[in-house]
């Protein structure tokens, strides 16, 4: 078996970890976690479906990858609209969203073909709205350990996939497909460690402000 195939099966499995983590930590859970709990266990159904159609032979499955993105992008946004605080960033964040929506129907309307720009619009504004998240948490009306915060983690785990696999969405067409699934072992890589840092989230018990 090559590195990629394992590595791309390790990368399925770690999907369900934020899962396991969630039912196991769920009486802990406050609203927004169990909206993330259940965002998580869509996804993980995204994948490993993907890659048995895949290793079945199917002709194609984009289709669910454009659909993977579209709930990617609603879910996160309704997160980050709850996790800011400022009535500014709350609007900010639905506004972002609407937009990279906007741009998908735009220019990723074929969903037969490797939506590149809906992915890299959606890296985009991951990243903006994970970087201001950090900032609202390292500047708190109230002191908490933010390692203890739950979406500490969890926000650490999308700056971290979407900041280092952008430049593979923007340019993954471009590459000749013999040559994918080399570089695709970035994103099986990246998939696995914020699947772990989502889960360390999903244990964390809750802190209360001093």
């Amino acid at each position: 078996m090559s590195v990629g195939l394992t590595l791309d099966i390790v990368s399925t499995v770690s999907g369900f970890g934020p899962v396991i983590a969630a039912l196991y930590n769920y009486k802990h859970l406050d609203k927004v976690l169990k909206i993330a709990a259940f965002f998580f266990l869509l996804a993980s159904t995204f994948d490993p479906v993907m890659w048995l159609s895949s290793q079945l032979g199917a002709i194609n499955n984009m289709p669910l990858l454009h659909l993977n993105i579209l709930v990617s992008l609603f879910f996160y946004g309704l997160l980050y609209y709850h996790l800011f605080l400022k009535r500014a960033l709350k609007r900010a964040s639905a506004v972002f969203a609407f937009i990279v929506f906007i741009i998908m129907l735009c220019y990723n309307s074929n969903i037969f073909e490797y939506p590149s720009v809906s992915n890299t619009a959606l890296s985009i504004m991951l990243i903006v709205l994970s970087l201001a998240y950090f900032y609202q948490l390292l500047n708190p009306l109230k002191y908490v350990d933010i390692e203890k915060q739950s979406f500490f983690w969890i926000n650490a785990g999308v700056l971290i996939y979407s900041s280092v696999n952008i430049f593979l969405f923007m340019i993954f067409t471009q590459i000749p497909v013999a040559d994918r699934p080399n570089y695709y072992i970035i994103n099986s890589i990246t998939n696995i460690i914020a699947n772990l840092l989502f889960s360390v989230g999903l244990l964390c018990k809750p802190q209360k402000a001093t």
